[in-house]
């Protein structure tokens, strides 16, 4: 299948790259020179802009960070929505219900199929092609690049309404979300009062506290240091404010999950957007006076 690829960041460098050696004919844009050379070296067709892929493929899928870089690269002047063989854009990023319903629109104008699939599982989830895929839009359509999907991760077919699958990211993405800030609260309490994170750890993943940050991310990128689990506090702090726009708009009540959007600000406000997710801990442990790492937890 001939699949043209735009967003070659940390997520979308291994999905394209796994598409290639699939063995599908795809052609590559990204706004990094580097990038593009990377995947060209792997047998890739470089493209010069969004649109220079769309006149190459019929099928057109984005890993992009924000809404409105989604938007501009879809339905821009020099867009997928300008490309002269295009039928369908997938979209993988996270944009929220709202945008995803105007890119539909602006694409169908256009005799455009908009399918909306966003993923999780991070980048080792996107290295190992084991992501989640919530798919949502035409059910033909989708069943249409299914195969070429099948080399990125398990697809869900959420349901046929545009936005669907964003609205299932944007519920995936608060509980994760949720999941660090509480648990980074609950283990700094339990280092200042003399608890070793390790043994903590140990005993939260044989009872009813475990969780994914719990099973996974703190022993991963906290407990060491390395903070590198490559999804950054900034684009966490955009899901959550998108779910929150969503449930608000629905009328539904989430104190819970603004607490948490609160407290990702905070991170990126004193920590930096830019700095991965797992530094939300760092603003507890600055105001606790104890850090989860170090001789004198750690052991």
């Amino acid at each position: 299948m001939d699949i043209g690829f735009i967003g070659l960041g940390n997520m979308g460098a291994h999905m394209a790259r796994r598409l290639i050696e699939a063995g599908h004919r795809v052609v590559v844009y990204d706004t990094r020179q580097e990038a593009i050379g990377n995947l060209a070296a792997r047998g890739a067709i470089a493209a010069r802009s969004p649109a220079e892929v769309a006149h190459a493929a019929e099928t057109v899928m984005a890993s992009l960070p924000t809404p409105d870089i989604v938007l501009a690269v879809a339905t821009g002047a020099d867009g997928v929505v300008a490309g002269r063989r295009v039928r369908r854009f997938v979209d993988l990023s996270t944009t929220g219900a709202v945008t995803a319903q105007r890119i539909f629109a602006l694409m169908a104008a256009r005799n455009i199929v908009q399918i909306d699939c966003p993923v999780s599982g991070g980048v080792a989830g996107a290295e190992r092609g084991t992501l989640a895929l919530m798919a949502s839009g035409p059910r033909a359509e989708i069943a249409a690049v299914e195969p070429a999907l099948a080399v990125i991760g398990k697809m869900f077919f959420i349901g046929e309404q545009s936005g669907a699958g964003q609205t299932m990211k944007l519920v995936n993405n608060v509980l994760s979300a949720t999941a660090m800030a509480a648990t980074a609260e609950a283990l700094v309490m339990g280092a200042k009062a003399g608890l070793n994170p390790h043994i903590m750890l140990d005993v939260i993943n044989a009872g009813t506290g475990r969780n994914t940050a719990t099973e996974d991310k703190f022993a991963k990128a906290v407990l060491p240091g390395t903070f590198d689990l490559g999804f950054t506090a900034g684009l966490m702090t955009k899901d959550v404010k998108l779910f929150l726009a969503e449930s608000g708009a629905l009328g539904v009540p989430t104190p819970v999950i603004a607490a948490v959007g609160r407290q990702f600000e905070l991170t990126c406000t004193e920590v930096g957007p830019d700095k991965d997710i797992s530094a939300i801990v760092q603003p507890v442990e600055n105001r606790a006076g104890v850090k989860l790492r170090g001789s004198n937890n750690a052991s």
